[in-house]
């Protein structure tokens, strides 16, 4: 099917990656190839890439170690018939994280996920990221089509300064400009009131938190070092307090 003309599939897909915490991971049974099915935490790397945290005890884990082919669902978890919500199906493979990226990984993990602390640091887990090679999206009637890797992830290879610069930009906010977060939630993506919190932060947009519930907050243009993120957020936090 072809979309209709006011439908950003980029945007939907994009959205889905930052926003879900769960997803239905598919591997191939090591010993016989069939497919098995499992529910999985997970957060996103700073290009959108999903990430895992595993455990080498798990049956996907063993799997992948043997087959590094993946499938993953998303859904909008939507209130209603399920089926009406957007969905995507992610193909790619299950890579270990490297030592360069592993601290990033960790701390956008436990941003999202807060209880995995707890066990982060057992020698049987590992942090693994999905490499896309293409996904699937449904949101509707005629709203159905196959996306590449680069229409849903974020380039980030002119980004090296604000990926550095994430893990402050974060703790800022979220110590000095809880009001602004709240404002950016309740005025800009009209959610309810609620505790909000920036988990993570890339030349997009902005992810943030309350309990369960997730949003993002897309830029307007993109940004790609510090300064530029200072005077986005600024300039964002100016718009909902006019709003308000």
């Amino acid at each position: 099917m072809q979309p209709d003309t006011d439908f950003d599939p980029s945007k939907v897909t994009r959205s889905l990656l930052r926003r879900r915490r769960q997803g239905a991971l598919a591997t191939l049974m090591a010993a016989t190839g069939d497919p098995y099915c499992s529910l999985v935490n997970l957060a996103s790397h700073a290009d959108g890439t999903p990430l895992l945290l595993i455990s080498r005890l798990a049956v996907h884990t063993r799997n992948i170690l043997a087959d590094s082919r993946v499938s993953l669902m998303l859904d909008e978890r939507a209130p209603g018939d399920p089926l009406e919500g957007a969905r995507i199906m992610l193909q790619g493979r299950a890579e270990p994280v490297t030592k360069e990226q592993l601290e990033t990984a960790r701390r956008r993990y436990l941003a999202a996920h807060p209880s995995a602390e707890g066990f982060v640091d057992f020698a049987d887990f590992s942090f693994f990221r999905i490499v896309p090679s293409g996904a699937h999206l449904v949101a509707g009637f005629g709203r159905i089509l196959d996306l590449k890797p680069e229409q849903f992830l974020t380039d980030i290879s002119d980004s090296k300064a604000l990926i550095e610069a994430e893990a402050g930009a974060v703790e800022h906010m979220n110590t000095d400009h809880r009001d602004a977060l709240t404002l950016y939630a309740t005025k800009l993506l009209n959610a309810a009131s609620g505790n909000w919190q920036c988990t993570s932060v890339d030349p997009d947009g902005i992810d943030l938190q309350a309990g369960e519930v997730t949003l993002r907050l897309d830029f307007p243009e993109r940004v790609t070092g510090p300064g530029e993120l200072r005077k986005m957020l600024v300039k964002l936090a100016e718009q909902a307090r006019a709003a308000a």
